[in-house]
């Protein structure tokens, strides 16, 4: 829990007791890999804090093709936003890639925080920006960036994802075929 505390401190000024409050409503849990974190059809009921492991979150098509849409790793907060504040069903999967240790929070214990601890709406409000511009900013990646660029900002911005996450993965969240990936990487190295 030590390594959410450092995460919040850097994001916001959270006060011992309100810290102590806070951190009570949460939980730990350990996936092993492998595992389903969540699956399309159930309701996100978490808001999780990755203390360790890697997930990945993805769609599926009509025909059972995999699309990768995002990544949860050590000191981040996730959850499918979209289910966790409609409270409708889930349309990705989150899949643990490697053993997973989590912190999570009930969304009745986020919602009930919010009410009575003023920091931790604030600090629900800087995760929800955070996500949306990451997620605004792979769009635009995807939209105007080649595959090589959106690759290299990869490596860039998260490298730990290339030691655990097998590449089908990785080529699938920029957009592009495995072998378009081999292919960038024999190119660059």
């Amino acid at each position: 829990m030590q390594r959410m505390y450092d995460f919040l401190r850097q994001q916001v000024n959270i006060s011992e007791e309100d810290w102590r409050i806070f951190s009570a409503c949460f939980e730990p849990k350990t996936y092993p890999a492998k595992t389903f974190y969540l699956q399309a059809g159930e309701t996100e009921n978490y808001l999780t804090f990755v203390d360790s492991g890697v997930v990945r979150f993805y769609v599926e098509n009509a025909n059972g093709d995999e699309t990768t849409v995002g990544f949860g790793f050590d000191g981040w907060f996730m959850c499918v936003y979209s289910s966790f504040y409609t409270r409708e069903p889930s349309r990705y999967y989150g899949e643990t890639i490697t053993e997973t240790r989590l912190w999570r929070i009930h969304h009745d214990d986020l919602r009930r925080m919010y009410d009575q601890l003023r920091i931790v709406d604030r600090i629900g409000r800087l995760a929800t920006e955070q996500m949306l511009l990451l997620k605004s900013a792979r769009e635009l990646s995807l939209l105007t960036k080649t595959a090589e660029e959106r690759y290299l900002d990869l490596l860039r911005l998260a490298p730990q994802l290339f030691r655990y996450v097998p590449l089908k993965h990785l080529a699938s969240y920029i957009g592009i075929t495995p072998q378009a990936l081999s292919r960038i990487r024999k190119r660059i190295s």
